[in-house]
């Protein structure tokens, strides 16, 4: 495997998490009777641009299918995140009646409605056609496709669209041709327009172990050393860059036309560059050891498990997304002998079962049935959020339990 976005041939494993299925792809009933397909699960480090990176072991088509799982207007913490940078775009760049925005991956619209109700103009672009059905109930254009260099010409310039903001949450990892994407940004962009981008910050996910954010979805895993290398490489520029705290720390990068003045350069951009190369970030050093820091925490999670089981207590999990996938998938857990069931919020979840570890998805009433002594907080970049929601447990003295970045119990 050679880079995706340098081209260096790729020798250097950052992680090796062994063999899962795709994380999103959820089971019905029918199909725990069948052959489930399993893939490598193997991270690399490009010693030349150090972009952390996975093989393409599945195509894109097939994980962002019509059957995708993940709606973002089930979390009440990404909706209050996301209509304040709503607010803070239009009072900071004046969006209007006569500005365009394109949002990527805009799922089922949860972000794009807060620009729509201050009558800004909005088009959203994503490949899941059950999430675009949504939005579109919304009253959000959303064209169902997969967003490139090929796309922007044909789709967008060549209907005279251009945008004054492009942006995209949680999809620039999701990409595996890189290039291919940021150079469409570039097409789609007008002369001193805007793109901002938020994704999951690599310092995080070595600095404190998270682990459980890779998967397959995910093509790439970023720095702000190697994210601006690429935008370099096509002729967009770093403006300003924010460090934002969905998922345990992400950042927002701000980046424009190259030739471009009617912005000026945020000393923000250098300080974290800096910051970064002080860290280590252009160096294979920097990722060496992990393997052995993720095999603790399997360690951990089994031990804890296992003692509960002897015990006679009880361990359910709240919220199916695909970190708690890797998780139980790198550990090897299976069925529902030391994880009775998982909770989820979102009626597209429920009633069908974890790729892998097999483990039902049911209704929140269900834990209130249950009172389990203990509830993993599978989604724990949402703690505050889900513990507050489920406060509850704590009348039969239920616990809440995380094992990213350690294992604690709440």
């Amino acid at each position: 495997m050679n880079c995706r976005h340098c081209n260096t041939e790729l020798t250097n494993v950052f992680a090796d998490l062994d063999y899962s299925p795709i994380s999103n792809d959820m089971l019905t009933a029918q199909q725990l009777h069948a052959p489930e397909t399993y893939y490598p699960l193997k991270i690399f480090t490009c010693s030349n641009c150090f972009l952390v990176q996975v093989d393409e072991m599945e195509k894109a088509d097939k994980i962002f299918d019509e059957e995708y799982t993940y709606f973002s207007s089930y979390s009440t913490s990404l909706l209050a995140h996301s209509k304040k940078y709503v607010e803070m775009m239009i009072d900071r760049f004046g969006f209007d009646e006569q500005s365009q925005v394109i949002e990527i991956a805009s799922n089922d619209g949860y972000l794009l409605q807060y620009f729509k109700e201050r009558n800004v103009p909005v088009l959203g672009v994503d490949p899941t056609a059950n999430t675009a059905k949504v939005a579109a109930e919304k009253g959000i254009k959303t064209i169902v496709d997969f967003f490139g260099a090929d796309f922007a010409r044909e789709k967008l310039v060549g209907n005279g669209t251009k945008a004054d903001l492009i942006l995209g949450n949680n999809v620039l990892a999701h990409v595996p041709d890189i290039n291919d994407f940021v150079q469409g940004m570039k097409l789609a962009l007008k002369d001193d327009g805007v793109i901002t981008m938020e994704f999951p910050h690599l310092v995080r996910l070595v600095e404190d172990c998270l682990f459980d954010s890779i998967y397959h979805e995910h093509f790439s895993y970023l720095s702000f050393y190697t994210v601006n290398r690429i935008f370099e490489s096509q002729g967009l520029q770093m403006f300003d860059v924010e460090i934002v705290p969905t998922h345990g720390g992400s950042l927002r990068i701000f980046a424009k036309h190259k030739n471009d003045q009617s912005k000026e350069i945020s000393p923000n951009v250098a300080a974290l560059l800096n910051q970064e190369k002080a860290k280590g970030v252009n160096s294979l050093a920097y990722y060496r050891g992990y393997q052995e820091r993720i095999q603790q925490i399997k360690y951990d999670t089994w031990t804890f498990l296992i003692e509960q089981k002897k015990k006679g207590k009880t361990v359910v999990g709240y919220g199916a997304a695909s970190k708690g996938n890797t998780l139980f998938n790198y550990c090897g857990i299976k069925g529902v002998d030391l994880i009775k069931f998982v909770v989820d919020l979102s009626p597209h979840k429920q009633g069908k079962f974890l790729p892998g570890s097999h483990i039902p998805v049911v209704e929140e009433q269900t834990l209130k049935d249950e009172k389990p002594d203990y509830v993993i907080i599978i989604p724990w970049n949402l703690t505050e959020e889900i513990s507050n929601q489920l406060s509850y447990i704590r009348e039969w003295d239920g616990k809440f339990v995380k094992f990213i970045p350690e294992l604690m119990i709440l």
